[in-house]
């Protein structure tokens, strides 16, 4: 097991500098190093996706599988204690302002609201089956949340929108019947949904609640994905056959297509190191991290694939802590864990 540096000490004097540019020659390292490995015992079957408290240094952690929500304590590098009563739980939402946990739960038809500190449970939101990404808009308040659909025997999903102050369902927009993947614009008045059945990228105005474009996908089942803003990119993972694929965010124009890793399940940017960071492993023997350089908007490279663990598919980004976080299920061999990793310049 790797020796763990507490976060705050490593954040502090591992920034990136300010001369390392995007198009420096390729490292011969790998991009990504991991420096700790925090066990989370008892945590069995598959984990989905991940949040972050960074004032309280908390990592939450979707235990699907488990029917749990798991809580990581970064600074002392150990898991604390686990929210049951939960039926597979996939996106998770942290809002300090609102001292408030949003929980989308798969197979109970529900969004749950929980309080950040104590994380007793505040609140139970009818939805339907099949809930799963969340993206808050601090702008609005707004909670979106993707659900219905082939999950609920329905023949198209919805994105429901909350609000975070009454936690109050007050409104819908129709989308595919599958929605996954959800990302947002700066100033919350676009919203891009993966929808992974129909193999488009559905854009929604905010402002009016109605389905602005559908953008064809050229690979199958586009599931996560990431958001360049500064250069007016997407960054698309799919499954068949795994690609990483850039699309232009104002046209839906692919530019590039580059192979990725099997059982895909996560897709991050790194806006200092200008990198594109894929996560996968899901259902797979072996799990790894496929690393991309941005050379400029319409060019990248693979420079880097780093192993994770079998079935190890979902991954979070931190970029205020300079941290990429693997979830690894357990194996006959050990339990259940996240990998945390450190970008190297």
């Amino acid at each position: 097991m790797k020796k763990f540096i507490p976060i705050g000490f490593i954040a502090s004097v591992c920034m990136i500098s300010s001369g390392i540019h995007a198009n420096a020659p390729q490292q011969s390292q790998n991009p990504l190093r991991l420096i700790h490995t925090i066990p989370m015992p008892n945590v069995k079957g598959r984990m989905d996706h991940m949040e972050i408290d960074l004032k309280g240094k908390r990592l939450f952690v979707a235990g699907l599988g488990n029917d749990t929500v798991e809580v990581v304590d970064l600074k002392g590098g150990k898991w604390t204690r686990s929210l049951p009563g939960i039926r597979a739980p996939q996106g998770i939402a942290y809002v300090p302002a609102l001292n408030k946990l949003f929980v989308a739960n798969e197979n109970d038809d529900t969004l749950k609201v929980f309080r950040g500190d104590t994380l007793a449970l505040l609140n139970t939101i009818p939805l339907e089956r099949g809930s799963n990404r969340v993206t808050y808009d601090p702008h609005s308040g707004r909670l979106y949340v993707g659900y219905g659909g082939a999950s609920a025997s329905k023949d198209h999903g919805e994105v429901g929108i909350i609000d975070t102050k009454t936690l109050k369902l007050v409104g819908k927009v129709p989308v595919g019947i599958r929605p996954a993947e959800i990302l947002m614009n700066k100033t919350g008045q676009t919203l891009f949904v993966f929808e992974s059945r129909g193999n488009v990228i559905q854009v929604i105005d905010t402002e009016k609640n109605e389905l602005l474009s559908k953008w064809p996908v050229s690979s199958q089942r586009p599931g996560d994905g990431a958001f360049d803003e500064s250069t007016h990119r997407l960054f698309i993972g799919t499954r068949t056959p795994p690609s990483m694929i850039v699309m232009d965010s104002t046209t839906g124009k692919e530019l590039a297509s580059l192979p990725t890793v099997e059982g895909m399940d996560g897709v991050y940017f790194d806006d200092h190191l200008k990198r594109v960071y894929v996560s996968g492993g899901r259902d797979n023997d072996v799990g790894s991290i496929f690393v991309y350089q941005q050379r400029d908007a319409d060019h990248y490279t693979q420079i880097g694939t780093i192993p994770t663990r079998s079935g190890a598919g979902t991954s979070f980004w931190s970029q205020e802590l300079n941290r990429y976080f693997v979830a690894a299920p357990a194996n006959d061999k050990e339990d259940s864990a996240i990998l945390v990793f450190e970008p190297q310049p």
